[in-house]
């Protein structure tokens, strides 16, 4: 009792209680993101080089690959280096394809433009494993999610802030895209080299039958609660991701300009950043079944929300504020609960969530066009359903066995 009044978990206590390297780990988070230009710019890139829309497709379809498999090979690369050298090597590769991809952007040399582009999604995304884990290991236990909750926050304010400098760049040079993207990841590896503990948790099991990557894998694998985890992650991942694709498209249809979707998109930046910590300070006392739930039925909610609301701007906004109340409420706990895992297995169980949400943001675009083409203004209808799936998949996967209903 004595420890949970001294350890208060409000917002400043947490803050101050943040280890220096959470710090800059988390710095150099919000220093990567700021030039993260390849999926959000590079159809326009392309286009704007002479090549056909379709073969822009399949450049972007070729990165998001190399991004599901980074999640994977961020794991195996955790096991073998070190979480610090992973974070270093994963950036310094991504610097060196980054620099590169400008001058294979040409008809003549598509088929190594793919390769470059599976490439560059392998070694950006590789290094989220070994962040995470770096993190679960480092923040005080009483306030990890708070610590998941501050690298979302890098991560939003980074995404908020790269379409501006993206914008100033183009003016002067499309390339400049890729090499301030490059020299963004540059950074960040000499700031892990630099600044990051070289942490080697014994990650063995002291079971020798049960050590290495076979025997974690199928530990992994035969842990069906935490497959119904990875499945709400993954459904909600896509849901999450037609506030990006499906809702441009209804805007559109109901003839509003995009001044109104770049204004939803401003708001929900806003609400993140501002809200999220002192939300996450809250939840956090909530067992973390609950949160997640909650959260992920709240964005269901939201999502039909927006069936509901018509030609409304106004609506649509207000939707987006419940859709992010929703985000703030199940995110932190869900990215946070693949580290509670014994160490033997943890750097896997953080990968394969990784991998996951990767999978989720990559199928997402397809899933929504597909869905709006077929059912229109029903997608939302669809994906609130899909979210209580996703809501209940989470209750039963992440409730402690044994404990009452």
């Amino acid at each position: 009792m004595t420890a949970t009044i001294d350890r208060p978990t409000g917002v400043l206590a947490a803050l101050r209680r943040t280890p220096a390297p959470v710090r800059y780990l988390l710095g150099g988070v919000l220093v990567n993101q700021l030039g993260a230009f390849v999926q959000t710019f590079m159809v326009l890139y392309l286009v704007f080089r002479g090549f056909s829309a379709g073969q822009a497709g399949i450049a972007i379809t070729a990165y998001s690959v190399g991004s599901v498999l980074g999640g994977l090979a961020g794991a195996e690369l955790i096991h073998r280096i070190g979480p610090r050298a992973t974070i270093a090597t994963a950036m310094l590769g991504s610097a060196v394809v980054l620099t590169v991809v400008p001058l294979l952007s040409s008809s003549r040399l598509f088929g190594a433009l793919l390769l470059a582009l599976v490439l560059a999604g392998l070694s950006t995304q590789s290094y989220r494993p070994a962040a995470a884990l770096l993190l679960s290991d480092l923040m005080p236990a009483d306030i990890r999610v708070m610590g998941f909750s501050m690298m979302r926050i890098a991560l939003n304010l980074g995404g908020a802030l790269s379409p501006l400098i993206a914008a100033g760049l183009i003016l002067l040079d499309w390339n400049l895209l890729f090499w301030f993207d490059a020299a963004t990841a540059l950074a960040y590896a000499v700031l892990a080299r630099s600044f990051l503990p070289d942490v080697r948790t014994d990650r063995q099991s002291p079971d020798p039958a049960r050590t290495g990557p076979r025997a974690a894998y199928a530990v992994l694998l035969r842990d069906g609660r935490y497959g119904l985890f990875l499945a709400s992650v993954l459904i909600g991942t896509v849901i999450y991701v037609q506030y990006t694709i499906a809702l441009p498209l209804k805007i559109s249809a109901a003839g509003h300009s995009t001044d109104l979707y770049s204004a939803v998109l401003v708001t929900s930046a806003i609400v993140l950043i501002v809200c999220e910590l002192k939300v996450t300070a809250y939840v956090s006392r909530w067992p973390g079944y609950v949160a997640a739930t909650a959260g992920t039925a709240l964005m269901g909610v939201a999502a039909a929300s927006y069936g509901l609301s018509g030609d409304s701007a106004v609506a649509l906004v207000a939707s987006t504020v419940v859709l992010v109340f929703g985000i703030m409420i199940n995110g932190p706990t869900m990215f946070a609960y693949p580290a509670t895992f014994p160490a033997p297995v943890k750097a896997r169980y953080i990968s394969a969530h990784q991998t996951t949400f990767g999978l989720g943001m990559a199928i997402g675009p397809l899933f929504g066009v597909a869905a709006w083409t077929t059912l229109g203004n029903g997608i939302w209808w669809l994906c609130g359903g899909l979210a209580q799936v996703a809501a209940l998949f989470a209750l039963l996967g992440m409730k402690p066995k044994g404990e009452a209903s």
